[in-house]
Protein backbone atom coordinates (compact mmCIF):
# COMPACT_ATOMS: atom_id res chain seq x y z
CA UNK A 1 0.00 0.00 0.00
CA UNK A 2 1.16 3.11 -0.68
CA UNK A 3 1.85 5.60 2.19
CA UNK A 4 -0.83 8.51 2.89
CA UNK A 5 1.87 10.19 5.42
CA UNK A 6 5.59 9.84 5.71
CA UNK A 7 8.46 10.95 7.56
CA UNK A 8 12.06 10.29 6.48
CA UNK A 9 15.19 11.07 8.87
CA UNK A 10 13.02 13.32 11.30
CA UNK A 11 15.30 14.64 13.62
CA UNK A 12 14.49 17.52 16.30
CA UNK A 13 16.86 19.22 18.68
CA UNK A 14 15.67 21.45 21.90
CA UNK A 15 18.58 23.51 23.37
CA UNK A 16 21.10 21.26 22.50
CA UNK A 17 19.27 18.07 23.59
CA UNK A 18 18.39 15.70 20.91
CA UNK A 19 14.39 14.61 21.57
CA UNK A 20 14.39 12.81 17.90
CA UNK A 21 17.74 11.51 16.05
CA UNK A 22 16.56 10.46 12.34
CA UNK A 23 13.86 8.86 12.49
CA UNK A 24 11.71 7.44 9.48
CA UNK A 25 8.20 5.72 9.46
CA UNK A 26 5.05 5.26 7.29
CA UNK A 27 1.49 4.99 7.27
CA UNK A 28 -0.79 3.90 5.12
CA UNK A 29 -5.05 4.27 4.46
CA UNK A 30 -6.54 1.06 6.14
CA UNK A 31 -4.18 0.48 8.80
CA UNK A 32 -3.41 1.10 12.62
CA UNK A 33 -0.02 1.38 13.42
CA UNK A 34 1.08 1.76 16.91
CA UNK A 35 3.94 3.62 18.47
CA UNK A 36 5.62 2.57 20.81
CA UNK A 37 8.40 3.50 23.24
CA UNK A 38 8.75 4.97 27.04
CA UNK A 39 8.41 8.47 28.72
CA UNK A 40 10.76 10.96 26.80
CA UNK A 41 11.38 8.12 24.06
CA UNK A 42 10.53 10.75 21.95
CA UNK A 43 6.87 9.66 20.69
CA UNK A 44 5.07 13.09 21.30
CA UNK A 45 7.78 15.14 19.85
CA UNK A 46 7.14 13.36 16.63
CA UNK A 47 3.51 13.53 16.97
CA UNK A 48 3.66 17.49 17.11
CA UNK A 49 6.17 17.29 14.10
CA UNK A 50 3.72 15.79 12.10
CA UNK A 51 1.13 17.40 12.58
CA UNK A 52 3.23 20.97 12.48
CA UNK A 53 3.60 21.98 15.87
CA UNK A 54 6.65 21.51 15.57
CA UNK A 55 9.21 22.07 12.95
CA UNK A 56 11.92 19.33 12.13
CA UNK A 57 15.95 20.14 11.89
CA UNK A 58 17.14 20.44 8.29
CA UNK A 59 17.17 17.76 6.31
CA UNK A 60 14.00 15.80 7.59
CA UNK A 61 11.06 15.27 5.54
CA UNK A 62 7.44 14.97 5.62
CA UNK A 63 5.19 13.53 2.73
CA UNK A 64 1.32 13.72 2.46
CA UNK A 65 -0.38 11.91 -0.26
CA UNK A 66 2.92 11.21 -2.08
CA UNK A 67 3.43 15.31 -2.15
CA UNK A 68 6.46 16.27 -0.35
CA UNK A 69 5.44 19.36 2.40
CA UNK A 70 8.26 21.49 2.69
CA UNK A 71 6.45 23.69 5.59
CA UNK A 72 3.71 21.83 7.35
CA UNK A 73 2.39 25.50 9.51
CA UNK A 74 -0.08 23.77 12.16
CA UNK A 75 -2.60 21.27 13.29
CA UNK A 76 -5.14 23.35 11.04
CA UNK A 77 -3.00 22.99 8.28
CA UNK A 78 -2.14 19.16 9.17
CA UNK A 79 -6.07 18.87 9.39
CA UNK A 80 -6.51 20.71 5.96
CA UNK A 81 -4.10 17.69 4.37
CA UNK A 82 -5.98 15.10 5.77
CA UNK A 83 -4.00 14.25 8.58
CA UNK A 84 -5.86 15.00 12.54
CA UNK A 85 -4.57 14.73 16.31
CA UNK A 86 -6.15 13.61 19.21
CA UNK A 87 -3.93 14.57 22.19
CA UNK A 88 -3.65 12.66 25.53
CA UNK A 89 -4.35 16.26 27.21
CA UNK A 90 -8.37 16.89 26.44
CA UNK A 91 -8.28 20.39 24.28
CA UNK A 92 -12.62 20.89 24.41
CA UNK A 93 -13.84 23.90 25.51
CA UNK A 94 -15.77 23.20 28.84
CA UNK A 95 -18.13 26.20 28.44
CA UNK A 96 -19.57 25.21 24.80
CA UNK A 97 -22.15 22.39 23.95
CA UNK A 98 -21.16 19.08 22.62
CA UNK A 99 -22.37 19.82 19.35
CA UNK A 100 -20.14 22.96 19.84
CA UNK A 101 -17.02 21.36 20.25
CA UNK A 102 -17.42 18.99 17.37
CA UNK A 103 -18.05 21.99 14.36
CA UNK A 104 -15.82 24.35 16.39
CA UNK A 105 -14.10 26.61 13.72
CA UNK A 106 -16.31 23.99 11.37
CA UNK A 107 -19.61 25.84 11.88
CA UNK A 108 -22.82 24.83 9.46
CA UNK A 109 -24.53 27.67 8.76
CA UNK A 110 -28.41 28.16 6.89
CA UNK A 111 -28.73 29.86 3.54
CA UNK A 112 -29.27 33.15 5.36
CA UNK A 113 -25.88 32.76 6.60
CA UNK A 114 -26.85 31.98 10.95
CA UNK A 115 -25.57 29.44 12.89
CA UNK A 116 -27.91 26.20 11.95
CA UNK A 117 -27.84 24.62 15.40
CA UNK A 118 -30.30 22.02 14.76
CA UNK A 119 -28.24 20.91 12.20
CA UNK A 120 -25.11 20.83 14.47
CA UNK A 121 -27.17 18.46 16.84
CA UNK A 122 -28.89 16.19 14.46
CA UNK A 123 -25.18 15.76 12.63
CA UNK A 124 -23.82 15.38 16.50
CA UNK A 125 -26.37 13.17 17.45
CA UNK A 126 -25.42 10.87 14.52
CA UNK A 127 -21.92 10.73 15.74
CA UNK A 128 -22.45 10.43 19.18
CA UNK A 129 -25.20 7.07 18.40
CA UNK A 130 -22.11 5.79 15.91
CA UNK A 131 -19.83 5.99 19.53
CA UNK A 132 -22.34 4.66 21.62
CA UNK A 133 -22.58 7.60 23.79
CA UNK A 134 -26.09 8.43 25.51
CA UNK A 135 -25.60 11.97 25.91
CA UNK A 136 -27.68 15.06 24.83
CA UNK A 137 -25.22 17.07 22.28
CA UNK A 138 -27.39 19.88 23.56
CA UNK A 139 -25.30 19.23 26.93
CA UNK A 140 -22.18 21.61 28.44
CA UNK A 141 -18.72 19.67 28.04
CA UNK A 142 -18.03 21.02 31.21
CA UNK A 143 -20.74 18.77 33.04
CA UNK A 144 -19.06 15.52 31.45
CA UNK A 145 -16.82 13.58 33.10
CA UNK A 146 -13.38 13.05 31.73
CA UNK A 147 -13.94 9.69 29.91
CA UNK A 148 -16.91 11.53 28.64
CA UNK A 149 -15.10 14.28 27.12
CA UNK A 150 -12.43 12.20 25.54
CA UNK A 151 -15.03 10.31 23.73
CA UNK A 152 -15.86 13.72 22.60
CA UNK A 153 -12.72 14.76 21.26
CA UNK A 154 -12.76 11.31 19.37
CA UNK A 155 -15.84 12.13 17.95
CA UNK A 156 -14.48 15.70 16.88
CA UNK A 157 -11.88 13.66 15.28
CA UNK A 158 -14.01 11.31 13.16
CA UNK A 159 -16.07 14.47 12.45
CA UNK A 160 -13.30 15.96 9.96
CA UNK A 161 -13.23 13.09 7.38
CA UNK A 162 -9.02 12.56 7.50
CA UNK A 163 -7.27 10.17 5.61
CA UNK A 164 -4.91 9.77 9.39
CA UNK A 165 -6.07 10.04 12.51
CA UNK A 166 -3.40 10.26 15.39
CA UNK A 167 -4.74 9.18 18.34
CA UNK A 168 -2.58 10.02 21.78
CA UNK A 169 -3.41 7.71 24.64
CA UNK A 170 -6.69 7.58 23.29
CA UNK A 171 -8.26 5.09 26.11
CA UNK A 172 -6.57 6.37 28.84
CA UNK A 173 -9.77 7.68 30.57
CA UNK A 174 -12.18 5.58 29.47
CA UNK A 175 -14.25 2.91 30.82
CA UNK A 176 -13.95 -0.83 29.80
CA UNK A 177 -17.11 -0.67 28.24
CA UNK A 178 -15.79 3.23 25.96
CA UNK A 179 -12.63 1.72 25.41
CA UNK A 180 -14.19 -1.30 23.42
CA UNK A 181 -16.65 1.17 21.51
CA UNK A 182 -13.73 3.08 20.54
CA UNK A 183 -11.65 -0.09 19.70
CA UNK A 184 -14.94 -0.84 17.25
CA UNK A 185 -14.95 2.33 15.85
CA UNK A 186 -10.92 2.54 14.70
CA UNK A 187 -12.07 -0.85 13.34
CA UNK A 188 -14.40 0.44 11.51
CA UNK A 189 -12.54 3.56 9.97
CA UNK A 190 -9.86 1.28 9.76
CA UNK A 191 -12.16 -0.94 7.07
CA UNK A 192 -13.31 2.44 5.54
CA UNK A 193 -9.82 3.53 4.06
CA UNK A 194 -8.85 5.45 7.22
CA UNK A 195 -5.67 5.63 8.75
CA UNK A 196 -4.77 5.23 12.65
CA UNK A 197 -1.52 6.16 14.62
CA UNK A 198 -2.38 4.90 18.03
CA UNK A 199 0.18 5.75 21.14
CA UNK A 200 -0.39 4.15 24.10
CA UNK A 201 1.12 2.92 27.06
CA UNK A 202 -1.28 -0.26 27.01
CA UNK A 203 0.75 -3.29 25.23
CA UNK A 204 -2.64 -5.49 25.25
CA UNK A 205 -4.05 -2.86 22.98
CA UNK A 206 -1.24 -3.00 20.26
CA UNK A 207 -1.69 -6.67 20.10
CA UNK A 208 -5.68 -6.24 19.68
CA UNK A 209 -5.65 -2.97 17.35
CA UNK A 210 -2.34 -2.88 15.45
CA UNK A 211 -1.02 -3.95 11.92
CA UNK A 212 2.25 -2.70 12.63
CA UNK A 213 4.48 -1.02 15.42
CA UNK A 214 7.23 1.18 15.51
CA UNK A 215 9.50 1.53 18.31
CA UNK A 216 11.07 4.03 19.69
CA UNK A 217 13.73 4.08 22.70
CA UNK A 218 15.70 7.88 23.69
CA UNK A 219 14.66 9.49 20.45
CA UNK A 220 15.65 6.68 18.00
CA UNK A 221 13.95 4.58 16.34
CA UNK A 222 14.41 0.97 16.96
CA UNK A 223 12.57 -0.82 14.59
CA UNK A 224 8.88 -1.04 12.53
CA UNK A 225 7.81 -4.67 12.51
CA UNK A 226 4.33 -6.89 12.16
CA UNK A 227 2.78 -6.87 15.31
CA UNK A 228 2.33 -10.77 14.23
CA UNK A 229 6.23 -11.22 14.32
CA UNK A 230 6.05 -10.02 17.90
CA UNK A 231 5.09 -11.18 22.19
CA UNK A 232 4.94 -9.02 25.00
CA UNK A 233 7.82 -9.76 26.05
CA UNK A 234 10.25 -8.75 22.99
CA UNK A 235 8.39 -5.55 22.40
CA UNK A 236 9.09 -4.46 26.16
CA UNK A 237 13.15 -5.31 25.21
CA UNK A 238 12.83 -3.47 22.32
CA UNK A 239 11.66 -0.55 23.84
CA UNK A 240 13.91 -0.67 27.41
CA UNK A 241 16.16 -3.25 26.23
CA UNK A 242 15.94 -4.94 29.17
CA UNK A 243 13.93 -8.16 30.01
CA UNK A 244 9.93 -7.85 30.86
CA UNK A 245 10.89 -9.97 34.31
CA UNK A 246 13.55 -7.40 35.01
CA UNK A 247 10.84 -4.57 36.28
CA UNK A 248 9.02 -6.38 39.00
CA UNK A 249 10.91 -7.43 42.63
CA UNK A 250 9.19 -10.03 44.93
CA UNK A 251 5.97 -9.13 46.93
CA UNK A 252 6.12 -8.15 50.56
CA UNK A 253 3.38 -7.27 52.66
CA UNK A 254 4.00 -4.47 55.02
CA UNK A 255 0.85 -3.91 56.96
CA UNK A 256 0.93 -3.61 60.81
CA UNK A 257 -2.28 -4.03 63.24
CA UNK A 258 -1.58 0.26 63.75
CA UNK A 259 -5.28 1.77 61.95
CA UNK A 260 -4.22 4.61 59.96
CA UNK A 261 -7.58 5.65 58.66
CA UNK A 262 -10.81 4.47 59.44
CA UNK A 263 -14.16 6.22 58.24
CA UNK A 264 -17.70 4.74 58.79
CA UNK A 265 -20.93 5.26 56.87
CA UNK A 266 -19.34 7.61 54.53
CA UNK A 267 -22.19 9.10 52.44
CA UNK A 268 -22.10 11.94 49.83
CA UNK A 269 -24.48 14.92 51.44
CA UNK A 270 -24.74 16.69 48.05
CA UNK A 271 -24.54 15.51 44.43
CA UNK A 272 -24.94 16.78 41.13
CA UNK A 273 -26.49 14.96 37.86
CA UNK A 274 -22.87 13.70 36.84
CA UNK A 275 -21.48 12.94 40.26
CA UNK A 276 -22.07 9.40 41.36
CA UNK A 277 -24.12 8.72 44.79
CA UNK A 278 -21.47 7.10 47.50
CA UNK A 279 -23.68 5.85 50.49
CA UNK A 280 -22.34 3.85 53.68
CA UNK A 281 -18.94 3.14 53.26
CA UNK A 282 -16.91 1.81 55.79
CA UNK A 283 -13.52 0.57 55.79
CA UNK A 284 -9.76 0.44 57.52
CA UNK A 285 -6.45 0.69 56.24
CA UNK A 286 -3.47 -0.03 58.89
CA UNK A 287 -0.11 1.59 58.75
CA UNK A 288 2.33 -0.16 56.26
CA UNK A 289 -0.78 -1.44 53.87
CA UNK A 290 -1.28 -0.55 50.19
CA UNK A 291 -5.69 -1.14 50.00
CA UNK A 292 -6.23 -1.24 46.31
CA UNK A 293 -9.46 0.21 45.00
CA UNK A 294 -11.46 -0.52 41.71
CA UNK A 295 -14.60 -0.22 40.42
CA UNK A 296 -15.52 0.37 36.45
CA UNK A 297 -16.59 4.22 35.75
CA UNK A 298 -19.43 5.81 37.76
CA UNK A 299 -18.29 3.22 40.56
CA UNK A 300 -17.65 6.42 42.99
CA UNK A 301 -14.37 5.70 43.47
CA UNK A 302 -13.19 9.43 42.95
CA UNK A 303 -15.78 10.62 45.05
CA UNK A 304 -15.02 8.63 47.78
CA UNK A 305 -11.23 9.60 47.97
CA UNK A 306 -13.00 13.09 47.71
CA UNK A 307 -14.90 13.40 50.26
CA UNK A 308 -11.98 11.69 52.39
CA UNK A 309 -9.54 14.34 51.46
CA UNK A 310 -12.74 17.35 51.98
CA UNK A 311 -13.16 18.01 48.80
CA UNK A 312 -17.15 17.25 48.71
CA UNK A 313 -19.07 17.34 51.74
CA UNK A 314 -20.35 13.94 53.62
CA UNK A 315 -21.94 12.46 56.43
CA UNK A 316 -20.13 9.81 58.61
CA UNK A 317 -17.16 9.35 60.24
CA UNK A 318 -13.40 9.67 59.84
CA UNK A 319 -10.95 8.54 61.98
CA UNK A 320 -7.39 8.81 61.97
CA UNK A 321 -4.97 6.93 64.15
CA UNK A 322 -7.96 5.89 65.83
CA UNK A 323 -9.23 9.58 66.90
CA UNK A 324 -12.22 11.17 65.29
CA UNK A 325 -11.33 14.18 62.46
CA UNK A 326 -13.80 16.72 61.08
CA UNK A 327 -12.65 16.85 57.39
CA UNK A 328 -14.26 19.77 55.30
CA UNK A 329 -11.62 21.02 53.57
CA UNK A 330 -8.24 19.53 51.73
CA UNK A 331 -6.75 21.80 53.88
CA UNK A 332 -8.09 19.91 57.09
CA UNK A 333 -7.17 17.10 55.71
CA UNK A 334 -3.48 17.89 54.93
CA UNK A 335 -3.38 19.23 58.77
CA UNK A 336 -4.39 15.65 59.74
CA UNK A 337 -1.63 14.10 57.17
CA UNK A 338 -3.29 12.70 54.32
CA UNK A 339 -2.15 13.41 51.13
CA UNK A 340 -3.82 12.77 47.67
CA UNK A 341 -2.38 12.61 43.90
CA UNK A 342 -5.58 13.34 41.84
CA UNK A 343 -6.69 11.30 38.83
CA UNK A 344 -6.56 14.85 36.74
CA UNK A 345 -3.37 16.03 36.81
CA UNK A 346 -3.81 18.61 34.14
CA UNK A 347 -6.50 20.71 36.53
CA UNK A 348 -5.95 19.67 39.92
CA UNK A 349 -2.53 18.01 40.22
CA UNK A 350 0.09 20.85 38.84
CA UNK A 351 0.49 24.05 37.70
CA UNK A 352 1.45 24.32 34.31
CA UNK A 353 3.00 27.40 34.42
CA UNK A 354 5.32 27.12 36.93
CA UNK A 355 8.35 25.03 37.17
CA UNK A 356 9.15 21.37 38.80
CA UNK A 357 10.84 22.97 41.93
CA UNK A 358 7.83 25.27 42.53
CA UNK A 359 5.39 22.76 42.12
CA UNK A 360 7.12 20.21 43.77
CA UNK A 361 6.94 22.68 46.97
CA UNK A 362 3.58 23.71 46.93
CA UNK A 363 2.82 20.66 49.50
CA UNK A 364 5.42 21.36 51.94
CA UNK A 365 6.86 25.08 51.65
CA UNK A 366 7.15 25.38 55.25
CA UNK A 367 10.13 23.14 55.38
CA UNK A 368 12.11 25.58 53.13
CA UNK A 369 11.07 29.04 54.55
CA UNK A 370 12.36 30.89 57.71
CA UNK A 371 10.78 33.61 58.42
CA UNK A 372 8.48 34.33 55.45
CA UNK A 373 12.22 33.70 52.87
CA UNK A 374 12.11 30.78 51.09
CA UNK A 375 15.58 28.69 51.35
CA UNK A 376 15.98 27.84 47.28
CA UNK A 377 19.14 26.02 47.74
CA UNK A 378 17.15 23.72 49.71
CA UNK A 379 14.01 23.12 47.96
CA UNK A 380 16.31 22.82 44.61
CA UNK A 381 18.58 20.03 46.54
CA UNK A 382 15.12 18.45 47.92
CA UNK A 383 13.66 18.80 44.10
CA UNK A 384 16.37 17.06 42.71
CA UNK A 385 16.36 14.36 45.15
CA UNK A 386 12.78 13.11 43.91
CA UNK A 387 13.63 14.27 40.32
CA UNK A 388 16.55 11.05 40.69
CA UNK A 389 14.25 8.66 42.81
CA UNK A 390 11.31 8.83 40.41
CA UNK A 391 13.20 8.76 36.94
CA UNK A 392 11.99 12.19 35.98
CA UNK A 393 13.11 12.93 32.41
CA UNK A 394 14.26 16.66 32.62
CA UNK A 395 17.20 19.20 31.97
CA UNK A 396 16.87 20.59 34.61
CA UNK A 397 14.29 21.24 38.09
CA UNK A 398 13.74 24.84 36.61
CA UNK A 399 11.71 23.53 33.13
CA UNK A 400 8.16 24.61 33.03
CA UNK A 401 6.20 21.68 33.94
CA UNK A 402 3.63 22.28 31.16
CA UNK A 403 7.23 21.64 28.91
CA UNK A 404 6.88 17.65 30.18
CA UNK A 405 5.78 14.63 28.57
CA UNK A 406 2.41 13.24 30.97
CA UNK A 407 4.30 10.63 32.66
CA UNK A 408 6.44 12.85 33.43
CA UNK A 409 4.04 15.50 34.92
CA UNK A 410 2.32 12.45 36.86
CA UNK A 411 5.72 11.65 38.59
CA UNK A 412 5.91 15.10 39.53
CA UNK A 413 2.73 15.12 40.78
CA UNK A 414 3.21 12.04 43.21
CA UNK A 415 6.86 13.66 44.19
CA UNK A 416 5.71 16.72 45.63
CA UNK A 417 2.82 14.75 47.97
CA UNK A 418 5.21 11.94 48.89
CA UNK A 419 7.84 14.36 49.99
CA UNK A 420 5.34 15.76 52.42
CA UNK A 421 5.44 12.17 54.12
CA UNK A 422 1.97 12.19 54.64
CA UNK A 423 0.47 9.11 56.95
CA UNK A 424 -2.22 8.12 54.75
CA UNK A 425 -1.30 8.98 50.75
CA UNK A 426 -4.42 8.66 48.28
CA UNK A 427 -3.36 7.80 44.99
CA UNK A 428 -6.03 7.97 41.99
CA UNK A 429 -5.23 6.51 38.79
CA UNK A 430 -1.44 6.76 39.65
CA UNK A 431 0.00 5.33 36.26
CA UNK A 432 -2.15 6.73 33.72
CA UNK A 433 -0.44 7.60 30.97
CA UNK A 434 3.28 6.46 31.81
CA UNK A 435 4.76 3.65 29.87
CA UNK A 436 5.95 0.36 31.78
CA UNK A 437 9.21 0.99 32.89
CA UNK A 438 7.87 4.45 34.86
CA UNK A 439 4.73 2.09 36.14
CA UNK A 440 7.32 -0.51 37.80
CA UNK A 441 9.41 2.39 39.47
CA UNK A 442 6.17 4.08 41.06
CA UNK A 443 4.88 0.47 41.82
CA UNK A 444 8.31 0.20 43.63
CA UNK A 445 8.03 3.66 45.13
CA UNK A 446 4.58 2.80 47.00
CA UNK A 447 6.31 -0.61 48.20
CA UNK A 448 8.83 1.63 49.60
CA UNK A 449 6.28 3.73 51.13
CA UNK A 450 4.28 0.86 52.69
CA UNK A 451 7.43 -0.63 54.47
CA UNK A 452 7.88 2.60 55.66
CA UNK A 453 4.71 2.36 57.24
CA UNK A 454 2.97 4.72 54.92
CA UNK A 455 -0.79 3.75 54.83
CA UNK A 456 -1.18 4.06 50.87
CA UNK A 457 -4.38 3.85 49.07
CA UNK A 458 -4.51 3.02 45.34
CA UNK A 459 -7.39 4.16 43.12
CA UNK A 460 -7.11 2.54 39.67
CA UNK A 461 -9.51 1.34 36.15
CA UNK A 462 -6.92 -0.85 35.62
CA UNK A 463 -7.17 -4.09 37.21
CA UNK A 464 -4.08 -5.60 37.12
CA UNK A 465 -2.58 -2.45 38.47
CA UNK A 466 -4.41 -3.52 41.48
CA UNK A 467 -3.92 -7.06 41.55
CA UNK A 468 0.09 -6.08 41.12
CA UNK A 469 0.07 -3.81 44.15
CA UNK A 470 -2.52 -4.28 46.62
CA UNK A 471 -2.65 -6.60 50.46
CA UNK A 472 -6.63 -5.91 49.95
CA UNK A 473 -8.90 -4.72 47.39
CA UNK A 474 -12.09 -3.03 47.73
CA UNK A 475 -14.87 -3.02 45.02
CA UNK A 476 -17.43 -0.52 44.49
CA UNK A 477 -20.29 -0.18 41.87
CA UNK A 478 -22.39 2.66 41.72
CA UNK A 479 -21.68 3.96 44.81
CA UNK A 480 -21.43 1.14 47.08
CA UNK A 481 -19.03 -1.35 48.47
CA UNK A 482 -19.27 -4.50 46.77
CA UNK A 483 -16.53 -6.85 48.06
CA UNK A 484 -14.02 -6.92 50.16
CA UNK A 485 -11.23 -9.35 49.39
CA UNK A 486 -7.66 -10.15 50.29
CA UNK A 487 -5.06 -10.35 47.95
CA UNK A 488 -5.51 -14.37 48.08
CA UNK A 489 -8.56 -14.13 46.87
CA UNK A 490 -8.78 -11.37 44.50
CA UNK A 491 -8.33 -11.99 41.34
CA UNK A 492 -9.63 -10.84 37.72
CA UNK A 493 -12.46 -12.64 37.93
CA UNK A 494 -13.99 -12.26 41.66
CA UNK A 495 -12.82 -8.62 41.36
CA UNK A 496 -14.98 -8.41 37.81
CA UNK A 497 -17.94 -10.35 39.10
CA UNK A 498 -18.31 -7.63 42.25
CA UNK A 499 -17.47 -4.53 39.94
CA UNK A 500 -19.92 -5.25 37.03
CA UNK A 501 -22.55 -8.01 38.41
Amino acid sequence: MMPYLEVKNISKTFAGVTALNRVSLHVARGEVLAIAGENGAGKSTLMKIMTGVYQPDPDGEIWINGVLVPHLTGTAHARQLGVCIIYQELSVVDNLTIAENIFLSKEISNKFGFLDRRAMRVATRQLLDSLDMNLDPGTRVGELSIGQKQMVEIAKAISNHSKIVIMDEPTASLSHHEATVLKEAIRKLRSEGIGIIYITHRLEEIFDLADRVTVLRDGNLVDTLPVGQLNRAQLVKMMVDREQSDFYGDYQCHATQEVALAVSNLTLKRRTDHTTFVRDCSFKVHAGEILGFFGLVGAGRTELMEMIFGVRPYDGTIEMGGEPVVIHSPKAAIEHGIGFVTEDRKSGGLVLGMNIRENFSLTHLEAYSNLSFINRLAETLGCQKYVKRLGIKTPSVEKTVGELSGGNQQKVVIAKWVARVPKVLIVDEPTRGIDIAAKADVHRLLQELAAGGMAVIVVSSDLPEVLAVSDRVIVLREGVMTAELSRQQATQHTVMEAAAA
